[in-house]
């Protein structure tokens, strides 16, 4: 399985999200933010966390006009399969490519620490390998994770069964009590938390790595 890992200025979790692909088995390759293509064959591009321009004008709001952005969206049209993590999350909800919003967390505060997830879907390539209402442990670094949408979107992504994963606790206020959303085709994740940090014993968490070898088995089978 072939992985584009985009990099922006301002990203810091660009290298993190490159080890746990290549942990899980993936080829991965890093792209800069102003090539105006992806690398032949590419199954997977992942939008790291950070803060992408500085976070000046809106949280992921520039990078979603990078050139590089372009291929990103034309590879999710096409059908091919994304990953957001934080200000990644942010970038596609910028493009569009996933409904809502992220705002400023609703304590005004930067967030980070451990947060226990519910697991509220498990027929995606991402989340194929837990088992439905399972607790699982990320860690988040935000200060603008609170994740909003308007009362029938929340309605639609409920139906649809597009909400990923919720907090436990809430720590940011998100509606819902949202952490992640995929997109209609389920082949997009937006992830506010981080499974990339939890996939190394010597991190004390391995709870991520689950997500990344079932994304890959995944994009193999299919």
């Amino acid at each position: 399985m072939k992985a584009a890992v985009l990099v922006f200025p301002g990203s810091n979790c660009d290298r993190d999200l490159a080890v746990a692909l290549r942990r899980a088995g993936a080829d991965v390759t890093m792209v800069w933010h102003k090539d105006d293509h992806l690398p032949d064959g590419v199954d997977l591009v992942a939008v790291p966390g950070g803060f992408s321009f500085g976070d000046y004008l809106r949280c992921g709001a520039i990078a979603a006009r990078s050139p590089i952005t372009k291929s990103l969206i034309g590879h999710v049209e096409r059908g091919g399969y994304a990953l957001g993590i934080c200000n990644g999350f942010q970038v596609l909800t910028e493009t569009g490519l996933l409904p809502g919003a992220l705002i400023r967390n609703a304590g005004l505060k930067f967030l980070c620490k451990d947060v226990a997830l519910k697991v509220e879907n498990t027929d995606t390539a991402f989340t194929q390998t837990y088992t439905l209402g399972d607790e699982v442990c990320y860690p988040i670094a935000h200060h603008d994770g609170n994740y909003q949408v308007p009362d029938e979107k929340l309605a639609e992504l409920r139906g649809e069964g597009r909400i990923a994963f919720t907090y436990k606790d809430n720590p940011n206020g998100s509606v819902g009590d949202i952490a992640g959303v995929v997109s209609r085709n389920a082949r997009v994740l937006g992830l506010m938390p981080h499974p990339e940090r939890a996939v190394d014993p010597v991190l004390g968490n391995t709870d991520g790595a689950a997500m990344f070898s079932a994304l890959i088995a995944s994009v193999v089978a299919a």
